[in-house]
């Protein structure tokens, strides 16, 4: 294990107490609580490697109107499941006024804008992107939206993007299966990527599900920050949530936000060696 992750904690370009990525890779699982995620064997074993946030809250039930809120800063009225058109700004737009690069990378997606439900374990709405009429209606920013095997490909060649939304099927992401089966299937699937020490000193990998099991309670759930520049072994117990998560690309990016709930999300605290 610390052969595979040597990679990530080795930079000679980080600047102390400072957030120093150039990327993001934003990997969403699906359905678990926070103690259940916590337990699974290799999500439990990164622990001590990145910055764990004990009090890290999902924004509401059921799915979707999370994945929304992720990149647009509130849900925008998606209270269900349910396929959207939603004529708004997110982050995606905020990334390419910039004239920053943005991908999402999903499992089982047919490609060509399919803007179909379901196929197979492949579901539309853990796509936010897809949700979005700019991103419907264009088709340069629908491109934008790839089958996740173009993930491993883009890593191999140097050329991911600004920010990344891995998107894994109802397997993977444990909607489906469990948090053990998600948790084993990202040790298969990025265990390389951790190891690669060029691609981790400038990344920040994002380890986070979408909401809780149970509708009861906090809505609390397992979230990991590790990769670049990011402190080891660090415990984070202030409050916040995927609105956070949100404006520290904003912030990081020079983005500026969107005038939602990202804009007043409570910071990321300082993670960072």
């Amino acid at each position: 294990m610390l052969r595979i992750l040597l990679g990530i904690f080795i930079s000679t370009q980080c600047f102390a107490g400072t957030p120093n990525f150039k990327k993001v890779i934003h990997i969403i699982f699906e359905n678990a609580d926070y103690d259940e995620a916590l337990k699974a064997p290799y999500f439990n074993s990164l622990v001590k490697y990145g910055a764990l946030f004990t009090q890290f809250t999902a924004i509401t039930h059921p799915s979707q109107p999370n994945y929304i809120a992720m990149v647009a800063g509130s849900p925008l009225g998606v209270l269900l499941d349910g396929e959207y058109n939603l004529n708004s700004n997110h982050l995606g737009t905020l990334l390419s006024r910039k004239g920053l690069t943005w991908k999402a990378y999903a499992e089982g997606y047919p490609g060509n804008c399919y803007l179909g439900k379901r196929s197979g374990k492949y579901v539309r709405k853990h796509v936010p992107f897809l949700s979005f009429i700019d991103v419907q209606n264009n088709p340069s920013e629908c491109a934008k939206v790839v089958n996740a095997n173009q993930f491993y490909a883009d890593a191999q060649t140097g050329s991911l993007p600004a920010y990344s939304m891995f998107v894994p099927d109802l397997n993977h992401d444990g909607h489906d299966t469990d948090a053990n089966q998600a948790s084993s299937w990202f040790a298969s699937a990025f265990g390389t990527i951790l190891a690669d020490q060029k691609i981790m000193s400038e990344t920040l990998f994002v380890i986070t599900y979408d909401e809780t099991e149970s509708y009861f309670g906090t809505n609390r759930v397992f979230t990991l920050l590790i990769g670049a520049n990011v402190k080891a072994g660090t415990v984070v117990n202030t409050p916040v949530n995927h609105y956070s998560i949100l404006r520290l690309v904003e912030d990081q990016f020079g983005l500026g936000n969107l005038g939602l709930y990202d804009s007043r999300a409570t910071p990321i605290p300082d993670i960072w060696q």
